[in-house]
């Protein structure tokens, strides 16, 4: 079987019923892409020094990204144990989205949505695969904008996107592209000025201490007077969950609670569909990882790596602050995908289930946000581009597929997203689990599983916040279910498809 037909199994009459109806998109979206690329992605129109004199002062940005940091890991989400003041002192002097979503939760993609503001259908990057191909280059990065628009960008710490996104033009690069997450004498690749060296081996450093360390150092470095984009994307607390040595003992006291569901029959479970019951991500019964073996070990390593995190966040606000331009620069706090701890007994994450597809988001700028501002809007990774080059006054190329946020800083829209497309391609995979697609509502998720026998959940989420009573079929929701799958396939038409890279 072809790779493609793997990430798409339709049948024939849908593929030939959807490709006539979505050539035409396909064929804007393409030379949409060419146009604007050519014009965002041109030399620029003038030199960084004239630029510096005569534009307004646009803010600094640093994006920090967690992996595979769930949406309630934080102190000030509720978090009964784990303490992160760094990265909550963000969102309570700032804005904290609490339904916060990524479009694809698996890291590759994930990172993708974020650079490029695109999904993973219309990018091509569907998987953590082939991660030595390119993004393809008529598609920019929100930091290539910046950079065109006179801003120095850094990228430090795990990039793990296609290519590790190593071919942009970096004023700085300190990164690698291991999917292995090598904690112990962890390898990095580092350049300058859009020219990466080799890849070199660190020892007895723990990588995102590390990663820090060169993201302060160039900090220090002169920019000629232009602001910075500055993105530290952490390898913590992603498997196979090593700890600083400092944190040897952390937690050791501490009682991990079961999750609800952890101790069901899912072999028995009503209403789980085979999909999900077969995948091997299962905490202590399937074996493609063995850090993985009980749900004590996982968790406690899993926070302690989250207090390492953040201590790493307090470094770079504590720098900011002692070269006062803490004030001029957004703070933004994010992860790629969620986790799943023990819900279902499972790990890892890639199903579209609320632990795997949620993420924390936080922005604080004072001089355009209230501090303590809280929203309930659905928001996706796909949002962050459209937002950062919002905040910094620079154009939103009409390729970009996701929107700004930043008007609901000043107030709530209950209009801003009805409904938000999903799609998990990789396949196979050493967890098992099935290429699927879904839509998510305020109120309703539909999940379809899209190989062969095809097989579906649906989950009315306000009366089953837990997702453990799947209506799919049943009578009384018959109405509902037409509706969302009409829905779902209307979303899905209005994304452009690209082939996989």
């Amino acid at each position: 079987m072809s790779r493609g037909k793997r990430f798409n199994q339709d049948t024939a009459n849908d593929r030939v019923a959807e490709r006539a109806s979505a050539e035409k998109t396909r064929r804007e979206f393409l030379q949409g892409s060419l146009a604007v690329t050519s014009t965002l992605l041109a030399p620029q129109l003038a030199s960084t020094k004239a630029w510096a004199e005569t534009a307004p002062r646009r803010p600094n940005f640093v994006f920090f990204l967690g992996e595979g940091q769930r949406y309630d890991a934080l102190s000030i989400a509720g978090h009964p144990f784990l303490k992160t003041p760094n990265q909550d002192r963000i969102g309570r002097e700032g804005i904290r989205f609490r339904n916060a979503f990524c479009t694809n939760a698996l890291c590759a993609p994930a990172r993708a949505a974020l650079l490029t503001g695109m999904y993973s259908r219309s990018t091509g990057a569907l998987s953590n695969q082939d991660l030595d191909r390119p993004l393809p280059s008529d598609i920019p990065l929100f930091t290539d904008l910046l950079r065109q628009a006179g801003y120095a960008v850094a990228i430090v710490g795990k990039v793990h996107a296609q290519n590790g996104v190593e071919e942009r033009d970096w004023d700085y690069y300190f990164g690698h592209n291991d999917p292995s997450n090598n904690y112990v004498d962890p390898l990095f690749k580092e350049g300058r000025k859009g020219k990466i060296g080799p890849e070199i081996q660190y020892r007895n450093v723990y990588p995102d201490d590390l990663a820090v360390d060169r993201a302060l150092a160039w900090l220090e470095e002169d920019r000629g007077g232009r602001p910075f984009c500055l993105l530290v994307w952490f390898v913590a607390p992603h498997e196979p969950f090593f700890r600083p040595r400092r944190h040897l003992d952390l937690f050791s006291e501490t009682v991990i609670p079961k999750p609800a569901t952890f101790d069901d029959d899912l072999k028995g479970y009503p209403g789980k569909p085979r999909c999900f019951v077969n995948a091997e991500n299962k905490l202590g019964t399937t074996m493609p990882h063995p850090a993985c073996g009980s749900l004590d070990g996982v968790a406690k390593n899993y926070y302690a790596g989250l207090v390492a995190t953040d201590e790493n966040v307090g470094r770079i606000l504590e720098y900011l602050e002692k070269k006062n331009i803490l004030e001029d620069t957004v703070l933004i706090h994010g992860s790629d995908h969620g986790y799943f701890l023990g819900e279902w007994r499972l790990f890892d994450k890639r199903l579209m289930h609320e632990p795997s597809i949620r993420v924390p988001l936080m922005i604080r700028y004072p001089k355009r946000i209230p501090a303590g501002t809280i929203r309930d809007e659905m928001i996706l990774d796909v949002d962050i581009a459209s937002t950062i080059l919002d905040l910094a006054g620079v154009p939103r190329p009409p390729q970009m597929q996701g929107k700004s946020v930043l008007p609901l800083a000043n107030s709530a829209d209950s209009s801003f997203r009805p409904a938000w497309y999903y799609e998990y391609y990789e396949w196979p995979n050493p967890e098992a689990v099935r290429p699927h697609r879904g839509i998510r509502t305020e109120q309703y998720k539909l999940i379809h599983y899209v190989m062969e026998p095809q097989e579906f959940e649906l989950y009315d989420l306000i009366r089953d916040p837990g997702e453990t009573r799947n209506l799919y079929g049943r009578p009384e929701y018959m109405r509902v279910q037409q509706s969302l799958l009409e829905r779902l396939e209307a979303l899905r038409e209005k994304i452009p498809e690209r082939a996989a890279l």
